[in-house]
C-alpha cells in the first residue's frame, strides 16, 4: 500500500520537470486539484453537504488542505523549475528526520536508536546530492533554490501526515477514502487559488501554453499522484504511523531515476548512487524493530 505512492510520486515529480516550461508551476498545482476535485466529486460529493461533521472540524481540514495540498504540491513544482526529479526526490529522503522532530515536539512521539540511526543515514544521502559530491559545496552554500523549497516541501508534508494520525474528526468523516481526500481537496483549492493569484500577481506576464504533452501530464498528476497516492497514502499512515510510513518516501529516488532516465534522459550522476545507497542503508537500519 505505501509502495504506490512513491512511484506515482516519482511519476509526478517527472511530469512536473517535463511541463515546467509550459505552465507556471502553482498554477499547474490548482488546475490539477480542480481535475481532482471533479473526479472526486460525483463519488463523495454527501461529504459537502451542509449537514456533514466535516464542517465542524473546518479548522483542522483547513490546515491540512494548507500543507498537503497548498504547500506540498506547490513547493515541489517550484522546486522542479530549477532543480531536477532525481534531485527533488532525494531531498525528500530527509521525511524521516522531520517526522521524528515533529512528532518528538510536537506529539510527544519516542525517537528510537535505529530510527534516529536511519534519519542520519539519510539526511546524510540528502547533503551528498545537495553538496553534489563535493563536502565543501555546503561550506559555500552552492544550492539552487529549488533543492530549499523541496526542503519546505518535505516539512510541510510531515506536519500533515502527522495531523492525519492525530484526529478527533467523527469516524464516519474517514469511513469512505474519496470523501476523507475531497474534504482535503476543497480546502486545498481555497489556498491554491491564493497562491495562484499571488503567482499571477507578482508575474504577469505569465502564459500557460496547452498542448497535448500538457493535457496528458494533467490528467496523470490529477488521477494517479493526487487522488490514488493520497488515498493509499492516509490509509498507510492511518495503519503502521507516520514515521514508518516516512521511511517508504525513500523509494521515491529510485523510482524518479529510472523513470527520469526513460523519459526525459536525465541520467543519474555518480553522486546520486552514493546518496542513494547512503539512504537504502537508513532504510534498513531504521526497520530494525529492536532498539
Amino acid at each position: 500500500m505505501l509502495v504506490l505512492p512513491p512511484l506515482l510520486w516519482a511519476g509526478n515529480a517527472v511530469v512536473g520537470r517535463a511541463v515546467a516550461g509550459l505552465i507556471p508551476p502553482v498554477t499547474f498545482n490548482l488546475v490539477r486539484w480542480t481535475l481532482a476535485a471533479l473526479i472526486l466529486l460525483p463519488m463523495a460529493w454527501q461529504v459537502l453537504r451542509p449537514s456533514s461533521p466535516l464542517w465542524a472540524h473546518w479548522k483542522r481540514y483547513a490546515i491540512i488542505g494548507l500543507l498537503g495540498i497548498g504547500c506540498y504540491n506547490m513547493f515541489q513544482y517550484m522546486a522542479l523549475k530549477t532543480s531536477t526529479p532525481v534531485n527533488v526526490t532525494l531531498v525528500a529522503s530527509s521525511m524521516p528526520l522531520w517526522m521524528m522532530l515533529i512528532g518528538r515536539l510536537f506529539y510527544d512521539a519516542p525517537v528510537t536508536r535505529h530510527k534516529l540511526g536511519g534519519a542520519v543515514l539519510s539526511l546524510a544521502g540528502v547533503l551528498f546530492v545537495l553538496s553534489r559530491g563535493e563536502w565543501a559545496n555546503l561550506l559555500q552554500l552552492r544550492l539552487v533554490i529549488g533543492d530549499l523549497y523541496m526542503v519546505a516541501a518535505t516539512i510541510a508534508w510531515s506536519a500533515y501526515s502527522w495531523m492525519l494520525l492525530h484526529t478527533r474528526e467523527p469516524a464516519s468523516v474517514r469511513a469512505n477514502w474519496q470523501a476523507f481526500v475531497l474534504a482535503q481537496v476543497v480546502f486545498g483549492l481555497a489556498w491554491s487559488g491564493l497562491f495562484t493569484g499571488v503567482e499571477w500577481a507578482v508575474q504577469p506576464d505569465l502564459h500557460v501554453e496547452w498542448n497535448a504533452l500538457l493535457i496528458g501530464s494533467l490528467a496523470y498528476v490529477a488521477i494517479g499522484p493526487a487522488v490514488l497516492a493520497y488515498a493509499f497514502w492516509s490509509r498507510g499512515v492511518q495503519l503502521v504511523g507516520p514515521t514508518v510510513a516516512g521511511f517508504f518516501v525513500n523509494l521515491t529516488p529510485l523510482f524518479a531515476a529510472l523513470l527520469s532516465a526513460m523519459f526525459l534522459g536525465d541520467m543519474p550522476s555518480w553522486y546520486h548512487a552514493v546518496a542513494f545507497g547512503l539512504i537504502v542503508a537508513g532504510i534498513v537500519v531504521s526497520s530494525r524493530q529492536r532498539d
